[in-house]
């Protein structure tokens, strides 16, 4: 019998499913910032989904996740230069895809049995 995942891996691949996408609209905001498109109540949006994202990552026990998500909203939410913004926004956005990859990579390995053994395979 295949080892199976247990509810909160399954709880976390679904999260982490959504990431891709969020990522990507990260990308855009953060590129629009840095070609001084951007206005204050974008800014505010992407603040918004980061906090979002955080709160998510925090409640389903991702936690790299979600301080790369906290760092980020304060980058965003900070004042300072321009430049200095989009450089940690865009550090921060690979910092997100790096823990993505190792969050998806632990979601989806199946849990040992919790005694640390191997449960007797019926005969």
């Amino acid at each position: 019998m295949a080892p199976k995942l247990t509810s909160a891996q399954h709880a976390q691949l679904a999260f982490l499913g959504t990431l891709p996408a969020k990522f990507e609209r990260i990308h855009r905001q953060i590129e629009e910032i840095a070609s001084m498109r951007a206005d204050d109540t974008q800014v505010r949006n992407l603040c918004r989904l980061l906090d979002e994202s955080r709160n998510q990552a925090g409640t389903l026990n991702l936690g790299p996740l979600a301080d790369t998500f906290g760092r980020m909203s304060m980058m965003a939410r900070r004042g300072g230069g321009l430049q200095m913004k989009v450089r940690g926004l865009r550090e921060g956005l690979a910092s997100l895809r790096t823990n993505f990859e190792g969050a998806h990579r632990a979601a989806s390995t199946p849990a040992a049995h919790p005694d640390g053994e191997e449960k007797p395979k019926p005969a």
